[in-house]
C-alpha cells in the first residue's frame, strides 16, 4: 500500500474539494503518483457545477482511514487445490518454511486449511488403520514415480484396499487373502502369481524386473512398477492422497481485506488458530494472517487540506499517519507523532496557498485546473467580499483566471446564482456545516451563500425546526445558520440557543431567533472569534 490520500473536512465545500484535487495534481506533475484526491461526503450543487464546468470527475469518497487487513503485510503462501497430493503439500510447506497453507476449491474459494500438524496426525492414524479408499491412480503413479505394466480388464481412476507388504519370509503365510488389498512386493514371483490369482485390487512391484509371462491370462488387478523399495513405497502411498482428506474443514475464521484491525484483534484474541485465511471481495483466498502481523501494521497516509480540527476531519485519523497539513484556519487540536510539513497562512482560501505551491515548484496548472482553483478562491472569499480575503487571494485568483481564460465576474455569477427552491432545509444546511468546540461549548454552524437571502428567509420556520432537531440529536449547545448575501454584503443569522449569547457576542438585539449582521461574511473570522471571546 503506497496511496496517500489528500482529504479535506466533513461536509466538503468547493474550496476543500478543489484543494485536495489541486494538491494531488501538483504532486503528480512532480512525479509523485501515489497522491489521491479524496472527499468525505456528498458534494454541494455548487461544487458539482464547477466540476462539470471544467470537466473533472468527482473525487474518490472515503469514509474513514482506520487500519484494515489490506494495510497489513500478511503472508501470501501458495493456496493449494483440494486435490493436490499430501506429498506435494508437504514439500511445498517444507521448502517455503510454511506452517499453514490455505486449501481452495476450483474457483479459488476456501475449502479448508492444512498445517504440518494435520499431516502428521493423518500419518499417525494410518498406522492403526492401514487401509486406503478411493486413492486417485494418477496421484499414486506420480508419488511412486511408477507406471502401469499390464492391461486391466476394467478401467479405473482410483484404487482402494488394505495395505500389505509381502516380505520374502511371508511366502508360507501370506498376509493377504482378499481382493480388497494393495500389495507391495519385490522380486518374489510366487507372491506375484498369488496376488494375480486372488485378483487383488492393486499390485505394486518394487525394484524388480517384470516378467511378461505373469500376465498371460486376464486379470482385474492393476499392476504398477516403481523404482522405490517396498518399505518407502508403502509409506509414500499415503502421501498420494489428496489434501482434502487431511485438511481442517470445520469452522474456520476468515478475514476480508476491508475488515478493520480493531475488529480482527478482538477475534484473534479469543481464538487459538495459528493462521487465518484472508479473502478478497469475491471470497477468494489471497493470503494468510497471523498474530504477529497485527503488532506493527502499516498505517494509511493522509495529507489534510482546508482544516486542522479533529472534529472536522476524517474518522479514524488517530490510526493514520499524517504527512502534512495545508490550511488557512486557526490552529486546533490535531496532533502528530512526528514533525510534518505544515502550511498555515492567513488568507481567504486554501487554494490560494496551493497556487503559491505551484509557483514555488515551477509548475503551471492546466487551464482546466486553474479555472477550478479560481472558482474555489471566489467561493471561499465570497467574491472577495469576505473579511478573510487578502490581496494575495485576489492576485492569485486573477492569475488563475488568465491561465484558464475565464472572466472572474462571470465565474462568480455562475458560482452563487443557484436555485435552492428544490432542496430540503436538511440538504441546504448539510452542504456547508461545521462543528466547533469552544471552551465547554459545542456548536454547529452552517453557512449558505446566496444572492437572495430574503427568499431564503421565507423558509425560516423550516430552518429553525431542523436546527432544533440537530441540537437535540447531537447535543449541541448552540446551532447557527448563516444566510450570507453577496449583494447585501451581510448575513441573515438564524440560531437556536440562548438569546443572550447572540446579544452579547454581536452587540445586537435578536428577535425570534433571527438577526441581520451587516458586513459579516465569514464564519471563521467573524462568527467563531466572537463566540470564542464570549465563552473562552
Amino acid at each position: 500500500m503506497s496511496e496517500i490520500y489528500v482529504v479535506g473536512h466533513k461536509n466538503p465545500d468547493t474550496d476543500t474539494v478543489v484543494s485536495a484535487m489541486a494538491y494531488a495534481a501538483l504532486k503528480h506533475a512532480l512525479g509523485e503518483q501515489d497522491y489521491i484526491a479524496a472527499r468525505l461526503d456528498h458534494l454541494s450543487d455548487e461544487t458539482k457545477r464547477m466540476l462539470a464546468r471544467f470537466g473533472f470527475e468527482t473525487p474518490l469518497r472515503i469514509r474513514d482511514v482506520r487500519t484494515q487487513v489490506q494495510d497489513l503485510d500478511f503472508d501470501t503462501p501458495p493456496a493449494l487445490n483440494a486435490q493436490v497430493t499430501l506429498d506435494k503439500a508437504w514439500r511445498t510447506m517444507s521448502e517455503g518454511k510454511i506452517s499453514v497453507i490455505p486449501v481452495i476449491n476450483e474457483d479459488g474459494t476456501l475449502y479448508g486449511t492444512l498445517s504440518s500438524g494435520d499431516i502428521a496426525s493423518y500419518n499417525m492414524e494410518t498406522i492403526n488403520n492401514p487401509h486406503i479408499d478411493n486413492l486417485p491412480l494418477f496421484n499414486l503413479l506420480s508419488v511412486l514415480e511408477g507406471r502401469i505394466v499390464n492391461e486391466c480388464d476394467t478401467t479405473t481412476d482410483s484404487i482402494s484396499g488394505e495395505i500389505c507388504i509381502a516380505l520374502p519370509q511371508n511366502n508360507e503365510n501370506l498376509l493377504f487373502s482378499s481382493k480388497d488389498s494393495i500389495v507391495f512386493c519385490g522380486n518374489q514371483p510366487d507372491m506375484v502369481k498369488r496376488a494375480l490369482t486372488i485378483g487383488v485390487n492393486c499390485l505394486i512391484l518394487c525394484q524388480t524386473d517384470v516378467d511378461p509371462s505373469w500376465f498371460s491370462g486376464k486379470t482385474n488387478t492393476c499392476v504398477i512398477s516403481t523404482p522405490l523399495d517396498a518399505s518407502k513405497a508403502a509409506k509414500l502411498i499415503y502421501q498420494a492422497l489428496p489434501i482434502s482428506r487431511a485438511c481442517y474443514t470445520g469452522e474456520i475464521q476468515c478475514f476480508h481485506l476491508d475488515n478493520y484491525i480493531d475488529d480482527v484483534k478482538e477475534v484473534v484474541l479469543k481464538s487459538r488458530f495459528r493462521s487465518y485465511p484472508v479473502l478478497d471481495e469475491n471470497n477468494k483466498v489471497i493470503g494468510t494472517l497471523a498474530r504477529f502481523h497485527l503488532l506493527r501494521p502499516r498505517r494509511k497516509k493522509v495529507v489534510l487540506v482546508d482544516h486542522n480540527e479533529l472534529a472536522q476531519s476524517v474518522p479514524g485519523l488517530e490510526q493514520a499517519e499524517i504527512l502534512g497539513i495545508i490550511d488557512h484556519h486557526r490552529l486546533a487540536d490535531i496532533q502528530t507523532t512526528q514533525p510534518i510539513a505544515m502550511r498555515n497562512e492567513p488568507v481567504g482560501s486554501t487554494n490560494t496557498i496551493i497556487t503559491e505551491l505551484y509557483q514555488e515548484s515551477g509548475v503551471m496548472p492546466s487551464p482546466k485546473m486553474a479555472g477550478l482553483m479560481c472558482a474555489a478562491i471566489l467561493s471561499d472569499t465570497v467574491m472577495f467580499k469576505s473579511p478573510t480575503c487578502t490581496q494575495r487571494d485576489i492576485a492569485m485568483a486573477e492569475r488563475l483566471a488568465r491561465i484558464a481564460g475565464v472572466s472572474i465576474d462571470e465565474l462568480g455569477h455562475d458560482l452563487f446564482n443557484a436555485s435552492f427552491d428544490t432542496k430540503s432545509v436538511e440538504e441546504l444546511m448539510k452542504s456547508d456545516f461545521k462543528e466547533f468546540h469552544i471552551a465547554e461549548h459545542t456548536l454547529g454552524v452552517a453557512q449558505i451563500v446566496c444572492i437572495d437571502s430574503f427568499k431564503m428567509l421565507d423558509r425560516k420556520d423550516e430552518f429553525i425546526d431542523h436546527m432544533n432537531k440537530l441540537r437535540s440529536e447531537r447535543g449541541y449547545d448552540f446551532v447557527i445558520l448563516m444566510l450570507t448575501d453577496v449583494l447585501q454584503e451581510g448575513t441573515e443569522l438564524l440560531y437556536v440557543g440562548d438569546d443572550d449569547t447572540i446579544r452579547f457576542a454581536f452587540s445586537v438585539e435578536p428577535k425570534d431567533n433571527h438577526v441581520f449582521l451587516p458586513g459579516v461574511m465569514s464564519r471563521k473570522k467573524q462568527i467563531i472569534p466572537m463566540l470564542t471571546a464570549l465563552w473562552g
